[in-house]
């Protein structure tokens, strides 16, 4: 069974020459093999990338979207998670979440602080369930992309995705 990951980078300045950290997430999920799968037969497929402003509208559009459609199972978003006077994508994303899942953001700060220190608590990176649809949201640097990605989505969500399915074996 596959796993359909949409992957988006939330910028008002990005383009896909210059966006390397949606680029960081989708050479993460094209590399990733689950040493240790606790859902064998589910394999990661990349649906696709794209960017679009640090907007909420757009970004609780894009997310109601592909739920309705089904086109993803995952979304990965990467910034608009700070505290800047244009990061939005934390309050769009929560306004959406159907179940939160608060040690995403708490583990992804931990993670953080061995690269960045104190800075890693200014991160609000989220994740939770849209119904069925897991949705995560990571802060837009390459280097905070890459670790969300690597240390925290891909070895989960195989697991998120079955138990948002409905499948709750252990």
């Amino acid at each position: 069974m596959a796993i359909r990951i949409l992957t988006v980078t939330v910028s008002d300045t990005r383009t896909p020459a210059d966006d390397t950290s949606g680029a960081a997430l989708v050479e993460a999920i094209r590399a990733y093999q689950p040493a240790l799968d606790p859902r064998p037969g589910m394999e990661l497929e990349h649906a696709r990338h794209e960017i679009i402003p640090d907007d909420p509208e757009r970004i609780r559009a894009l997310i109601q979207g592909v739920v309705a459609t089904g086109e993803a199972d995952v979304l990965v978003l990467s910034g608009g998670t700070g505290i800047g006077p244009r990061d939005s994508t934390y309050e769009a994303v929560r306004a959406l979440l159907t179940k939160e899942l608060d040690g995403f953001g708490e583990a992804f700060r931990r993670l953080s602080w061995d690269d960045i220190g104190p800075r890693a608590v200014l991160s609000r990176a989220t994740a939770g369930l849209v119904g069925r649809h897991v949705v995560f949201a990571l802060p837009g640097s390459t280097s905070a992309a890459r670790l969300g990605i690597r240390e925290l989505v891909l070895p989960i969500v195989a697991h998120a995705v079955a138990l948002a399915r409905g499948d709750t074996r252990h």
